[in-house]
């Protein structure tokens, strides 16, 4: 197969005749929808609180809004393509759909990474140097972060495209459900991609580095937070910055077992659940951790939907529990 072949197979091993495969394939599309669903409108329903609530504009929120539109965007350059191939039982993707795929979803998971170590450098920052934190985190400097994370995600998703598909292609059959890097290097020729295993390589100890500084960064915060009086200042600080470390891990350790190891000759179902667990799993939790359980999200979303009787109730039970 040269690189002017006009479509790649994707996932083979879910589309032949028998029943037990088909029974999957309903499974797989069903699975595959709900979690979409979720991710899409949990990250829509935190765009929205942010954009249209005035008390939200502040620097944390706006990292996390930021951060809502790079879920969106990894998981929808990769899911409805996929849930569209299984219903109208095809396999195809165009080999520039699959550049565009690459491209994008590198793109919105290195946003992901460093939009997540931003967000503990803030946490930090207003935690443990709180009387220079509008200073530092003034609304010039969050748009020239925000700007850096963007600029500097896409130039590192171009080289690895530009690594990926520069390589000579013996194949055109994708044993997974989008254009995964290590999947489409499996199919090369020769040994002419070394430059983008380098890369990716390069790009996992960069991910690890955030890794150690978020680590490093919620040391400090847990330090600063065990010397707060306040019970309840102490288990909000703790239920943020475990949650965090959490899905970081998770993303992190699955993506680089993904991309780090050898790919198998055959298809394999670890394979699948494993790209799932660092491809669609942590933006569908993102919400869940860094927002809907903020009680100025949930005043925010009420707020928006009108829904000023929750909260009087809400603030008539905390007047009760204070009593």
């Amino acid at each position: 197969m040269d690189n002017d072949t006009s479509a790649f197979l994707l996932l083979e091993f879910y589309w032949n005749s028998t029943g037990k495969i088909r029974e999957l394939q309903v499974m797989y599309r069903a699975i595959f929808l709900i979690l979409y669903l979720m991710t899409i409108i949990g990250n829509i329903l935190i765009i929205s609180a942010v954009a249209f609530d005035s008390h939200l504009h502040t620097p944390m929120y706006f990292f996390l809004a930021n951060l809502a539109l790079q879920d969106i965007g990894s998981v929808s350059f990769i899911v409805p393509k996929s849930v569209i191939n299984s219903i109208i039982n095809a396999q195809h993707i165009s080999y520039s759909g699959c550049v565009v795929q690459v491209l994008l979803f590198v793109f919105f998971v290195d946003s992901d990474i460093s939009l997540l170590t931003v967000m503990a450098y803030d946490r930090y920052i207003a935690i443990c140097n709180p009387l220079q934190y509008e200073l530092i985190m003034n609304r010039k400097a969050c748009t020239k972060i925000i700007g850096s994370v963007w600029i500097a995600s896409f130039l590192n998703a171009v080289l690895n495209t530009i690594g990926t598909f520069t390589t000579h292609f013996c194949s055109n059959v994708i044993n997974q459900f989008y254009c995964e890097i290590p999947q489409l290097l499996k199919l090369a020729c020769s040994d002419s991609y070394a430059i983008e295993i380098g890369g990716i390589a390069f790009s996992f100890m960069l991910a690890f580095g955030c890794f150690a500084f978020i680590i490093v960064t919620y040391v400090q915060i847990f330090i600063a937070v065990s010397k707060i009086s306040s019970i309840q200042g102490r288990k909000k600080a703790f239920s943020t910055c475990f949650p965090h470390i959490t899905v970081f891990s998770l993303f992190l350790f699955t993506s680089s077992f993904a991309y780090l190891r050898t790919p198998s000759d055959t298809p394999s179902h670890i394979d699948f659940v494993i790209t799932i667990m660092y491809s669609i799993v942590p933006p569908m939790l993102n919400p869940l951790i860094y927002s809907l359980r903020n009680k100025d999200i949930e005043v925010a979303l009420s707020r928006l939907f009108g829904l000023r009787t929750l909260i009087l109730i809400d603030k008539s039970r905390s007047r009760h529990m204070e009593v």
